[in-house]
């Protein structure tokens, strides 16, 4: 047990640490929902993890993402996972850098407990959802995290035993509604305090 880990204990206390190291969480995106769960994920003493994306960090990421700007150009995955680390150096993080379909993604994420949908395209969230609604992994998805504002409307529904759904479901990306940090940081940090409360319970 590192510093970081031996502090964390003092809040959950060390039961409860090992019961949220023992799970391995899948994240299907390393953008503004992805990213910003994975660093409250780790902060919460999780530390099993395989992250999928295939995209570069871009300046227009910075607005909402868990990338700096001496960052920007990188490849998402292998530098989330450098910064994650720099939070507790002893976390266990596959980074997979490809783009996810129906042909891979039961295998990318078929050692994991949980799966948090974590992009933009409507069609990839459908395929994360109709590829594990029916499974016994927990199943965390946003829908409606857009703009500013009315942040109370994000909020948690559970839609069966194993999968919840984050947000407002209405406020979708758009030229006059743009994805801005607090609300993406919102919605991210709930799919992160679902996943602490189920592992908890456990």
């Amino acid at each position: 047990m590192n510093k970081f880990e031996e502090a964390l204990t003092k809040y959950i206390g060390a039961h409860n640490l090992l019961k949220i190291q023992k799970i391995k969480i899948g994240i299907a995106g390393a953008g503004g929902l992805g990213s910003n769960c994975a660093f409250n994920l780790v902060r919460s003493g999780f530390k099993n993890f395989t992250i999928v994306d295939f995209d570069h960090i871009e300046y227009s990421n910075l607005n909402r993402q868990f990338y700096f700007l001496d960052q920007v150009g990188k490849v998402k995955v292998e530098t989330l996972k450098e910064n994650l680390l720099r939070i507790n150096p002893d976390t266990n993080i596959t980074v997979i850098k490809t783009k996810i379909g129906a042909g891979n993604i039961r295998s990318f994420f078929a050692d994991c407990n949980v799966v948090v949908e974590a992009f933009d395209q409507v069609e990839y969230k459908k395929l994360i959802i109709e590829t594990f609604i029916c499974t016994n992994k927990l199943l965390v998805a946003a829908s409606g995290l857009a703009g500013w504002g009315n942040s109370d409307k994000i909020t948690v529904k559970q839609i069966n035993p194993n999968f919840y759904l984050i947000g407002d479901e209405i406020s979708e990306v758009s030229e006059n509604c743009p994805p801005m940090s607090p609300k993406v940081n919102i919605t991210a940090a709930k799919q992160a305090d679902v996943i602490l409360e189920w592992a908890l319970s456990r």
